[in-house]
């Protein structure tokens, strides 16, 4: 049984609206995810896809502000950083991490307010928990928790920051330029991360080192990587219980993914990362307080076609 709490936002009203942002957008299962959820709550809010650009974030900021209809929007690349210069407050995670995934509309006595908020970290940590604890049962004792993460972007970000949370100790910035990673390498330190920027090459003959890897690239970017990271199916290359989350869901399987699994290790689809984070979004664009979350969750796995957690 769901029930609504006093929503100052008015966010559950009829006629609301939200919407996905990004380019391309035209692959995002977001819509179909956000929609279940909302059917499934009976709360009318319309939600959409949008293909923009950062040039286009200053016009699009004021439509959110002029247009009565917004409760809020998602937002993917390239618009995780382009839309902070146009809030009005940001979440600390946001200011700690310099991107968001999602923009709150919020309207009040004193007129209306963007609030930027990040829901990714949410998302990386819920997927990989499962897998992780599973991992406890055949990990020897006393080996040390390290990661990976492939790319050093916005997501990359966000996935350092869920390292943290998870309880790793050391992270491996695997990227091609370790120029771009330098704005990680300062959130690693902020973290308390043990961190090193290296090479696909050399994160190859570490492989077995980690427990779990987050792939941050774009989809089919980590394809030319594979033969540098070892990754050519044969048994024992990996941690026994390694885990894969890729961000990238479409095309699914990836075949990075699918390399892994033909390894022996555990895959994470990043369709899961991305229920999570949107349950995450579904409580801020609906105002709904209280509601069977498990059940909004499964019903968008369902709607998906991915196994409930």
């Amino acid at each position: 049984m769901i029930a609504a709490a006093a929503q100052p936002t008015a966010n559950a009203t009829r006629g609301a609206r939200a919407a996905v942002l990004g380019h391309p957008i035209g692959h995002s299962r977001s819509p179909l995810l956000h929609s279940t959820a909302y059917r499934a709550m009976g709360v009318s809010i319309d939600y959409t896809a949008i293909d923009i650009e950062p040039d286009e974030a200053a016009a699009f900021a004021a439509r959110l502000r002029t247009e009565p209809e917004w409760v809020g929007v998602s937002v993917t690349m390239p618009m995780k950083d382009a839309l902070i210069p146009y809030m009005d407050e940001l979440s600390e995670r946001v200011q700690r991490l310099g991107a968001l995934n999602t923009v709150l509309v919020r309207r009040t006595a004193d007129g209306v307010r963007l609030m930027g908020h990040n829901t990714d970290v949410d998302g990386i940590v819920r997927s990989l928990t499962p897998a992780l604890r599973a991992q406890d049962d055949v990990m020897v004792t006393g080996t040390a928790r390290r990661a990976a993460i492939l790319g050093a972007g916005n997501t990359a970000l966000a996935a350092l920051e869920a390292c943290a949370d998870l309880g790793f100790t050391h992270v491996d910035l695997i990227v091609r330029n370790p120029e771009r990673a330098t704005a990680a390498q300062g959130l690693a330190t902020e973290l308390g991360l043990s961190c090193e920027t290296i090479s696909a090459k050399a994160a190859g003959a570490r492989l077995r080192d980690y427990a779990a890897v987050i792939s941050t690239l774009p989809a089919r970017a980590a394809d030319g990587l594979m033969a540098q990271l070892g990754l050519t199916g044969s048994a024992g290359i990996l941690a026994p219980g390694a885990v894969l989350l890729d961000v990238a869901y479409d095309p699914w399987p990836s075949a990075i993914a699918s390399a892994w699994h033909d390894a022996g290790g555990t895959v994470v689809s990043g369709m899961l990362m991305l229920v999570h984070q949107g349950v995450e979004q579904v409580k801020m664009f609906s105002g709904v307080k209280v509601a069977d979350w498990k059940h909004v969750t499964n019903v968008m796995c369902d709607a998906v076609g991915l196994s409930r957690p």
